[in-house]
């Protein structure tokens, strides 16, 4: 049952619900894809309230067998580096580098399987 009552003075008391009135609330609420929020408000309830009932309930059921320890795994070795043996990346084609300098330009052609050397002939060039 589900009751509200003022007293003489016209001050609000507090609400009394029933066990299955509290049940039903509860059983609504665990129901998929229902929201607490929206069953507190059809019904009037304070949405805390009704988390409060559900959690209380939730406890009251009885707790589930606790499953038997996990059996005893077997150590696996170590993993260890294999190393594999790639075929070298042939590399075609050709490194243009092209300076300008006032009005002159100055285009170079390095083969791009060399590009180490052309490297560091360009960081001794630009020091």
């Amino acid at each position: 049952m589900d009751t509200y009552g003022m007293d003489l003075m016209g001050r609000r008391r507090r609400r009394r619900h029933s066990s299955e009135f509290k049940a039903a609330v509860i059983q609504e609420c665990m129901r998929p894809g229902v929201s607490m929020a929206a069953v507190a408000l059809a019904h009037s309830l304070n949405a805390n309230m009704l988390r409060k009932w559900v959690i209380d309930a939730e406890h009251a059921l009885p707790s589930k067998p606790k499953a038997a320890p996990p059996a005893k795994e077997v150590p696996m070795p170590a993993p260890t580096f294999v190393p594999l043996a790639l075929p070298a990346a042939t590399i075609e084609g050709d490194i243009r580098i092209e300076l300008q300098r006032g009005g002159t330009t100055v285009t170079l052609v390095w083969p791009a399987s060399a590009a180490r050397e052309c490297a560091a002939w360009l960081s001794d060039w630009l020091r």
